[in-house]
């Protein structure tokens, strides 16, 4: 998976609308091999930009847990102590 794709689904405020697109454009990217498509494909680009979207939306959407919620920020700060941890020389 992309590294620059977050988790979503974690946290006490739900994704949004940009951060799922933002998501599914990262995910086109890798999956096309393009950052920025020809004029002759960017309908089709977009067209799967907005069904990856949709379909993550539906995902996060349709997803039960019994887990109390994290705090974002909160777990943000805990990946980059481990990563400052791991690369730290």
């Amino acid at each position: 998976m992309c590294r620059s794709i977050k988790r979503l689904r974690e946290g006490d405020v739900p994704a949004t609308e940009t951060e799922i697109r933002e998501a599914a454009l990262q995910f086109v990217r890798k999956v096309s091999g393009s950052n920025k498509p020809s004029k002759a494909n960017a309908e089709a680009f977009e067209r799967a930009v907005e069904e990856v979207a949709a379909s993550t939306r539906k995902l996060l959407d349709s997803l039960v847990t019994n887990a109390p919620p994290k705090n974002r920020e909160e777990e943000a700060d805990k990946r980059r102590a481990k990563y400052e941890e791991r690369f730290a020389a």
